[in-house]
């Protein structure tokens, strides 16, 4: 038997599509892996956030995992600066690993975002999103 934090049966394969990209194989699981994001060349293109207040940002990004019926995602997202406003769906981790914005809640409040933040943005959150240096992050929303 296994120890806790102990993977047996492992066997990693690179994703070809994405270069960095792994997915490794135990007993009915697997683990997806991008190694060394901020190199990151081979992104996909998720397209401007919508409703740009100004700015023209553009979105970019790589899905490592996408749950069933699409209750859980995590993966690697990259924006350059822009202005939007921004809405919530459902509870967002995020580790911020470069860039620079500013989100302002509708109520005023403001948090500003810099390299090597971490935050949680709730369920219902709104307001508006700057990015005034392109941004950079791992996410995982449920």
């Amino acid at each position: 038997m296994a120890r806790p934090g102990h993977y047996r049966y492992l066997n990693a394969r690179c994703n070809h599509e994405t270069p960095g990209l792994f997915i490794a194989q135990g007993q009915n699981m697997k683990i997806a892996l991008l190694r060394e994001p901020l190199k990151a060349r081979e992104l996909t293109d998720w397209g401007a956030p919508p409703d740009l207040i100004d700015g023209a940002s553009h979105t970019q990004g790589t899905l490592l995992h996408k749950g069933e019926s699409g209750q859980s995602e995590c993966g690697y997202w990259e924006c350059t600066p822009g202005h939007w406003p921004c809405r919530v769906e459902r509870d967002e981790f995020c580790h911020f690993l470069e860039g620079e914005a500013r989100y302002e809640n509708e109520d005023g409040q403001i948090t500003q975002i810099r390299a090597d933040t971490i935050a949680f943005f709730p369920a219902g959150w709104s307001g508006t999103c700057r990015v005034t240096k392109t941004l950079k992050k791992v996410y995982m929303i449920r």
